[in-house]
């Protein structure tokens, strides 16, 4: 473990010094034989960094974290969290480590943040190890949110280490460098409230705010508001998960950020065939997670995260009970009007069309998608081709095209909009069985498929016929297919 000597380097140890009750010091493990194998060079430049320097020795060695830059004080974070439901009261870092802060090139505070660096002591008999496998997957699909404009964590690089990693096979091993506004989650609340340490919630609180919803501050009740602004963020975020199809697949509190970003991406994957079961994750054997169930995973999260703040909010518990409440009340509404208005985007209505016109047509809708098992991105997407007056490919999908043209008929006398549609429906996205080839071919010194994937899905609305078979549907022979978390 070395010192860098560039100043150009530099991050904060805000968190550390603010919440240390919340922080273990801890470094990464040596790695052996460091080996970059993607480079988000973009993302790089936002934060101040050289890409020349992160692809040098000691770069490698930075992104791994056997390298700290002055002012870093690498720490593992603890938090609690409900895992399927069932609370557990300390988890943390088990195989993570936040080097530190950066202040990026627009003046915004980030987390410098590692996955796979080695066991802490938080790894409840964990290797503190990643596979190349997962780390690829993080990186491909966090960037593909962050091109559908979804807000999320970013990768910025993944780097082999030259370790062989144990699952139900040897795997080689790689770390995750990611970037995120913080790594604040429900279950660090959680943890700070099961302590019983009031101060130490209520810093955590007061922290939260600074970096996160600085209007809270000068709210008559702050903490109330916090609890409203980041219903409101989790309302706007799982909506836009809805609306391109995509599968958290582990839903727990402490996947849950207090900034409105998707973090995590585990057993994540985009639904093909529309289905509200779309299930992909191992380790959901009740469907927990599926697809359809999201927004009210999302709501009960919300609950414990509001039952974490009641030592904040009034002496008097039963007005707190019943302020805080009040204010998650507001998601199921706030959730149906994001997801509403994103959804007559897809289909090109006009904005000033009455609800009572909209609603009927979107359901009806859905109701076809979900009967006919249409290919979700596809569809929307060949939509807007019918739009323009060329309803075959649309068409084609549905196993009777009967009852695509009645429903047709009625949305395009409402007069859509393609060239809107095509701005918020995706040709590309990555799909499981282009992910998967990718990933194999990684494992095995080949990031060709790795790139030209990422070429597709980070520039998500733009059709171009050389990359055809990246828009293209998995074949008939590829499913059932499941995803798994890594550890």
């Amino acid at each position: 473990m070395s010192i860098s000597p560039d100043p150009a380097i530099v991050l904060d140890d805000r968190f550390a010094r603010e919440l240390n009750e919340m922080a273990v010091p801890w470094h990464g493990q040596e790695v052996p034989d460091a080996r970059l194998l993607v480079l988000n060079e973009p993302l790089a430049a936002d934060l101040g960094l050289d890409p020349a320097w992160l692809r040098t020795s000691d770069g490698l060695r930075l992104l791994v974290g056997n390298l700290i830059p002055p002012g870093a004080a690498p720490v593992a974070q603890a938090y609690s969290g409900h895992q399927f439901g069932g609370f557990s009261p300390r988890l943390g870092d088990g195989r993570a480590l936040l080097l530190g802060e950066v202040t990026d090139t627009a003046g915004r505070l980030r987390d410098i943040h590692l996955k796979g660096s080695g066991p802490t002591p938080f790894s409840r008999g964990g290797d503190g190890f990643a596979a190349v496998g997962p780390m690829l997957r993080e990186y491909i699909v966090s960037e593909a949110m962050h091109a559908l404009g979804i807000p999320t964590t970013r990768s910025l690089a993944v780097v082999g280490t030259g370790r062989q990693v144990r699952r139900d096979t040897m795997l080689p091993g790689a770390v995750l460098t990611r970037v995120a506004s913080s790594h604040l989650r429900v279950g660090s609340f959680q943890y700070a409230r099961a302590t019983g340490n009031v101060d130490l919630l209520r810093r955590l609180a007061d922290h939260a705010i600074d970096r996160h919803y600085p209007d809270a501050a000068d709210a008559e009740q702050p903490y109330l508001a916090l609890f409203e602004a980041v219903v409101a963020a989790q309302a706007e975020l799982v909506a836009q998960w809805m609306l391109v199809g995509f599968v958290h697949g582990v839903m727990n509190t402490d996947n849950m950020t207090i900034s409105g970003e998707t973090i995590d991406y585990g057993p994540c994957a985009f639904m093909d065939a529309f289905d509200p079961r779309a299930l992909y994750s191992s380790i959901d054997e009740t469907g927990r997670y599926a697809y359809g169930n999201q927004p009210f995973v999302a709501e009960w999260n919300l609950a414990r995260f509001g039952e974490t703040l009641l030592p904040l909010m009034d002496d008097d518990q039963d007005n707190a009970v019943s302020r805080l409440s009040e204010a998650l009340g507001a998601f199921r509404a706030q959730y149906s009007d994001a997801w509403s208005a994103g959804m007559r985007d897809k289909l090109g209505l006009p904005e000033d069309l009455d609800r009572e016109v909209t609603a009927p047509l979107i359901d009806e809708l859905i109701a076809l998608l979900r009967e006919h098992r249409v290919d979700y991105t596809s569809f929307f997407r060949d939509l807007g081709a019918a739009a323009r007056g060329d309803s075959g490919s649309a068409r084609g999908m549905f196993t009777t095209s009967e009852a695509f043209d009645a429903w047709a008929e009625r949305w395009r006398a409402l007069g859509p909009d393609a060239a809107r549609m095509d701005r918020v429906n995706p040709v590309y996205i990555p799909r499981n069985h282009l992910v998967e080839e990718a990933l194999t071919a990684a494992e095995k010194d080949d990031t060709g498929p790795l790139g030209q994937l990422l070429d597709a899905v980070t520039h998500p609305y733009h059709d171009r016929p050389d990359l055809q078979r990246y828009a293209a549907p998995a074949p008939e022979d590829f499913g059932p297919y499941r995803t798994f978390c890594g550890t």
